[in-house]
Parts: C-alpha cells; structure tokens; sequence
C-alpha cells in the first residue's frame, strides 16, 4: 500500500509575477519586431509597391470624373492587363508551380511564369517559397500571412487582418534565405530561375506595354500616360488585392465545406475575382487538386483554362480529388 501525499502549492511571489509579465512583454515585442528585422530596401520597394498602385488608381479616378479622361481603350487595358496577370498567378504560379497540379512543357511553364510576373507579386521563385510555407504552418506559427495568430479581442483581430492583407509584405519573409529549401525543384528549372533573376524587366514590361499600346492606337502621350495609368497603376492596384484578399478575406469570411486543418474559407466574391481562388476551403483541404471549383455553380477561371490546355494537349496528369476524397474530408 503506497501513500501519496500532496506538495504544498507555492503561491507566486512578486519577483515570480514580474518575471512572467516580462517573458510576455518580449513575446509582445518578438511578435512585432519583425517589421524591425526587415531590411530598409525592402521596405521602402514594398512601400512603393503597395502605395504607388493605390495613388495611380486614385489618380486615374479624378482625371475619368474631372476630364473625362477615360475609354474604352484604357479600361480594355486595364481589365485585360488583370485577366492576363492575374491567370499567369493563379494558373502559373500557384497552381501549376507550387503546388504541380499538372505536367506541361518547359517552354509553357516559362509562359505562364512570365504572364505571373507582370502582376508584380514578386519574382515566382520568392513567390512560391513563401507560399509553400504558408501551407507547411497554415494558421499556426510560422505561417507567413494568417490573420490568426494576433492574440484574442477586436483590436487584434483587426491587427490580424491587416497583417494577412498586406502588413506581412513588410516582413523578414521576403528577406529570408531559408526560403530556398521550398523551392529546389525550381531552382533547377533554367527558365524559372532567369525570370526570377531578371524580374525587373517584367515589372518594366508590365507598365511599359499598356503605356505603348495606348500611346500608338491614339498616336498622343496622353494614350501612353492614361495607358500607363489605367493599364499599369490601377491594374496593378486590382489585382494586388485580389489576391491579397485570398491570405485575409479567404481565411475569415465565409464557408466551410471540408476539413483542412486550418481556417481556410470558401467565398464566392474571391472565387470571381480571384479567377476561383476564392473556394479556398477547397484548396486547403485539397491542395494538390488542379481544379478549386468543386462544385459545379462554383465558377473556376483558371480550372477552365487548364482544361482547355488539356484538352489541346499542351498539360497532362492533371489533379483532382476523388469523390471518396471529397467524401472523407466533408463537414458534417
């Protein structure tokens, strides 16, 4: 017979208590220090990147209302600028570059590559890595973007959010060196490399050839200016937060059809403007899959394009899940 006898419990002391209100105040301070531990070069380029389109598409505003400074032309440049870019991200850099949904030729992944660059997200080997990451931590710490790791209470849920849109770009994640570890299947591909190491050039062709389109169906520099302004800043401007919506808007508001460990949401504003990125639910839960768009009233841009490169022959093993798999994941 054993007889188990209690420890009398220590109440903490003062020096106890201060000890642990200092531990939280460096956890406070750690959580945001790393704005801090981004270089300064990055911040100001991310600065710029994410003002500059903000004023050209204020800009390109006033002068439609005061002078009737726009047409036809321009909003075609803007809103086919956006089809364009924002596929090369959706289909290119996402779909088929992060997560190999599909095999294709070399000479398509440097298309589509390329196409994604003209977004002026980043270069598609950052671009990848980072979101390899997102999906390695998805809402947990480490998680480069989540909107959920701020602490309890409408202040930081609010802190949360803008973090996920567009606070985390100002972080050490674009500056990280460890980066590479997601991406050595990449880093091996000639084409993908040299467009990452030449991705300057693409963010001068993206504002240069709406800016010269303009300018040679008017024959005038105010074709290249309004060119340059709604094809470039305000297109940029549109699709930069389309897809940042996916990282803030998508992991808050609204459904969720599977389980996918995380908070992931399936929203049908961003399926649209997000060429189907917005049944983001659907993409946690399954990862892999070519196609986001499960059901068949949600609409899937990109998936249509890849099943067109299907069925010309241009991809092949293309991914989806399977109804057992869709079965075994649903929400009760």
């Amino acid at each position: 017979m054993s007889i188990v006898t209690e420890r009398p419990v220590k109440k903490p002391t003062r020096s106890h208590n201060l000890d642990v209100q200092s531990r939280q105040s460096l956890q406070v301070q750690s959580e945001d220090s790393h704005l801090d531990a981004a270089p300064l070069s990055q911040k100001i380029v991310m600065t710029i990147a994410v003002i500059g389109p903000f004023l050209g598409f204020a800009l390109a505003i006033i002068l439609a209302w005061q002078f009737g400074w726009m047409s036809w032309l321009y909003f075609s440049l803007m809103i086919g600028g956006w089809l364009i870019s924002g596929l090369g991200i959706t289909v290119g850099f996402h779909r088929m570059l992060t997560h190999r949904s599909f095999e294709t030729y070399e000479w398509v992944r440097v298309a589509w590559a390329g196409l994604g660059s003209l977004a002026i997200e980043g270069p598609p080997l950052a671009w990848c890595a980072v979101h390899r990451k997102h999906h390695q931590h998805s809402d947990k710490e480490g998680d480069p973007h989540s909107p959920h790791l701020h602490g309890k209470g409408w202040r930081n849920a609010v802190r949360g959010f803008i973090h996920a849109h567009t606070g985390w770009l100002f972080s050490k994640t674009w500056s990280d060196k460890s980066l590479k570890k997601y991406v050595p299947d990449l880093m091996n591909s000639p084409g993908i490399a040299g467009i990452s190491r030449n991705y300057v050039w693409w963010v001068i062709a993206s504002f240069a050839i709406p800016a010269a389109i303009g300018g040679l169906v008017t024959m005038s520099w105010l074709g290249v200016f309004l060119g340059f302004l709604w094809g470039g800043l305000a297109r940029v401007f549109f699709t930069h937060h389309a897809t940042w919506s996916i990282n803030s808007i998508c992991h808050i508001f609204g459904s969720k059809d599977f389980e996918a460990g995380d908070d992931s949401r399936n929203n049908l504003v961003f399926g649209i403007l997000g060429h189907g990125e917005g049944w983001h639910n659907n993409h946690h839960a399954f990862p892999t899959s070519a196609r986001h768009g499960l059901k068949w009233w949600q609409v899937d841009l990109s998936w249509i394009i890849i099943k067109s490169m299907e069925k010309a022959g241009l991809v092949w093993d293309v991914r989806t899940p399977t109804t057992k798999a869709m079965e075994a994941k649903k929400v009760a």
